[in-house]
């Protein structure tokens, strides 16, 4: 029902691409069906690696050297569709999670527009 409303009001305003942050739900079929590859998620790890609601704290927690963001294609799995973009992040020993989710910010708010910017520029050079 959720999904059902959405789609009808993305409809109405002729959406042609979807892109989220900090959405933090599951895109069910009704969406998926409708968005296949027009759907873009940002995630804070590099993924395949640490997939799901805790990123950041689960790469720190892990106590790996480098984690980072990356840009998507959503499907019907969490956090398991084509790679767009990708940012590497180091994690140095005097890191804090707090810090670490600082760094992780920092490179979300610059590669997300600068990626979108290019998919939007591919996909009006492609018409």
């Amino acid at each position: 029902m959720y999904e059902a409303e959405i789609l009808h009001l993305m409809e109405e305003e002729q959406i042609d691409l979807v892109v989220l942050a900090g959405y933090m739900r599951i895109i069910g079929p009704t969406l998926l069906e409708m968005f296949s590859g027009k759907m873009i998620n940002i995630h804070p790890s590099l993924l395949p690696d640490f997939p799901g609601l805790h990123g950041i704290s689960d790469a720190f927690a892990a106590n790996v050297a480098e984690t980072g963001v990356t840009i998507h294609y959503i499907d019907d799995g969490i956090d398991t569709g084509p790679i767009i973009a990708q940012t590497k992040v180091k994690i140095e020993d005097y890191d804090t999670l707090e810090s670490l989710e600082a760094k992780i910010h920092k490179i979300e708010h610059k590669l997300y527009p600068e990626t979108l910017a290019k998919l939007i520029k591919n996909q009006q050079g492609e018409s």
